[in-house]
């Protein structure tokens, strides 16, 4: 298994968990978080998340071909982003515990340079199957 191979798998593998973990026990996620599991908002804003997770993770597993897992993998880089810099703006607001914050923060990063691995980033590494 090449480099980038890995970098897919293991950002799809990241996607899956996180986001069956929202999807199924939001309130352990929001506990998690640092938040009232008891907010009904937080509660279904945290499984639209997992339902997005999920889907962008599995889309990683089965590519039909690779202009299509290229499109997975910039879609994934910006939305690992934003995620990113939301959790990141979270904590400096208050909205976040700062330890829940720099977690997420720190997830939403690794996820970044996975999607950048396996694009090839910054060079493109050698297809070696």
């Amino acid at each position: 298994m090449d480099v980038r191979t890995a970098a897919r798998g293991s950002l799809a593998a990241i996607r899956l968990v996180n986001g069956a973990v929202a999807l199924v026990t939001p309130q352990v996620m929001a506990r998690r978080l640092g938040a009232d599991p008891g907010q009904a908002a937080l509660v279904y804003v945290l499984r639209m998340f997992g339902v997005r997770t999920v889907l962008i993770g599995a889309r990683l597993l089965r590519p039909a071909d690779a202009d299509e897992l290229d499109r997975e993998l910039r879609t994934g880089t910006l939305i690992h982003t934003s995620d990113a810099l939301a959790a990141a703006c979270a904590g400096r607001e208050g909205l976040l515990p700062r330890r829940m914050a720099a977690a997420a923060t720190a997830i939403s990063t690794v996820n970044v340079a996975l999607t950048l691995v396996a694009r090839g980033w910054p060079c493109p590494l050698p297809d070696v199957r």
